[in-house]
């Protein structure tokens, strides 16, 4: 990640609409993927410098994976439940986990596969794997080269991962609908014009409180829709049942 993109991200983090509505929309999700679980074991991976833990700490234990030394040390009171690595066999938890977090991780992995493989053998037998990516490589821009993006994907090419690591798709859905038109004319200007990468900006309060209503209700009601700036998956171990589609 670009250095001044990096030193915002907190706040873009804790203050920017779409960061609170993609958080809002995850943990209505966990919410009823751990319906009855109690002290559910929770590992989140990449999972920077926590800056999700306290959202998640309700729902149980919470652990993190994350390979940047930086974020850890900007990690706070969570320091001590996050293990600086990759998810490979060198990281051994205690126990399987009732749910694994990999919010917008996979898209920087040259080749998914073996953390997507790891995930499986870490989950309990009812666990479950939530990711999260950016969708479509026709809305690449220059934000995916501030992120060190390496791809995006569509339902069908995430699906396909999963399958070769051995997961099972229950559930894929686009979020961010309405973004997907502005994305494309981001692209066609940069192709035109060449644009460098700029750190995002919180809007206007009053933007910023319009945009987050907007896509909240955006995602009640147009969330079927077979596209967005982004992609949601629920997956799960082999052995968990059949394959739902997108």
């Amino acid at each position: 990640m670009n250095a001044q993109y990096s030193a915002a991200y907190p706040n873009l983090y804790r203050c920017h609409w779409w960061w609170r509505v993609r958080e809002d929309i995850l943990l209505q999700k966990i919410a009823g993927l751990l319906t009855g679980a109690r002290g559910a074991r929770i590992l989140d991976v990449g999972c920077g410098a926590a800056l999700f833990f306290d959202a998640l700490d309700p729902f149980g234990f919470v652990e993190g994976l994350e390979s940047d030394q930086s974020a850890l040390e900007r990690s706070g009171k969570w320091r001590s439940r996050i293990t600086l690595g990759g998810l490979d066999d060198s990281f051994k938890p205690a126990a399987p986990y009732d749910l694994i977090l990999m919010l917008d991780v996979i898209e920087h992995i040259p080749d998914p596969q073996p953390g997507l493989r790891r995930a499986a053998q870490l989950l309990a037998p009812a666990g479950r794997l939530l990711v999260t990516v950016p969708a479509f490589s026709c809305l690449w821009t220059s934000h995916d080269d501030m992120n060190d993006h390496v791809a995006r994907y569509s339902a069908r090419q995430l699906r396909t991962a999963f399958e070769a690591a051995g997961l099972v798709t229950l559930e894929m859905g686009y979020l961010f609908q309405s973004l997907v038109v502005p994305k494309l004319l981001v692209r066609a200007k940069e192709r035109l014009i060449s644009n460098r990468p700029h750190v995002p900006r919180i809007p206007p309060p009053a933007l910023n409180r319009a945009a987050r209503a907007w896509f909240h209700t955006e995602y009640r009601l147009a969330g079927w829709l077979p596209f967005g700036g982004s992609l949601m998956a629920v997956v799960a171990a082999g052995h968990a049942g059949q394959q739902v589609t997108a």
